[in-house]
């Protein structure tokens, strides 16, 4: 599953590579994912031979990753508001962005090239479990993913830890590059991307 939530959608034949597994072996396994409902598939028709078979997770797996205490922080976004209004919510989320920036800035530093910031970026969220990996594109600009996102519940109510992300990442990356989001789980994606490129 862990492999599915990396990669997304793909083939039995790639999965039985990945997990070192015979052809038979890895339907095997897929099948019993498939019968608790935590992946689904589709065919696929070629010229000959049977159809290629897809596999992706399905949301019942995503309860499976980390969640981040959803409810808690549910709970507290309410009483923030509640207690405080949205502008004391939006207070609340800044703050959290300095010590997160302070922090990614601290671990980032001595790094000059964008490509080792990028990969120490995507260390950094791993850690904190979105499951973040990266790749460099064909026009020489990077691709940072985030594979899971564990605070999804709340920022499904609170679309200011969205803001807040890009806006961290946009500061420790540096103004020689821009950033841009260009996949969102909120906007029905299967994970958050964001695009680097030089300026």
């Amino acid at each position: 599953m862990r492999f599915l939530k990396f990669r997304g959608i793909q083939t039995t034949a790639v999965i039985a590579r990945h997990l070192k597994m015979t052809l038979p072996g890895a339907r095997k396994h897929l099948a019993s994912l498939f019968q608790a409902k935590l992946v689904s598939f589709s065919d696929e028709s070629g010229k000959v031979g049977r159809p290629r078979r897809s596999w992706q997770l399905t949301p019942l797996a995503d309860k499976r990753f980390p969640d981040s205490h959803a409810a808690l922080t549910l709970e507290m976004i309410a009483s923030i508001r509640t207690v405080f209004g949205e502008a004391g919510l939006d207070q609340l989320i800044s703050s959290r962005e300095g010590e997160t920036e302070g922090r990614y800035r601290t671990a980032l530093a001595g790094l000059r090239d964008t490509a080792k910031k990028v990969a120490k970026l995507a260390e950094l969220r791993s850690e904190e479990g979105y499951m973040a990996d990266w790749q460099i594109l064909s026009d020489g600009s990077w691709i940072l993913a985030e594979n899971h996102c564990p605070i999804c519940i709340a920022a499904r109510i609170c679309q200011g830890f969205c803001r807040s992300e890009l806006s961290v990442f946009r500061a420790v990356l540096g103004p020689e590059v821009t950033v841009e989001r260009v996949e969102h789980i909120l906007a029905g994606a299967r994970r958050c991307a964001y695009r680097i490129a030089a300026k």
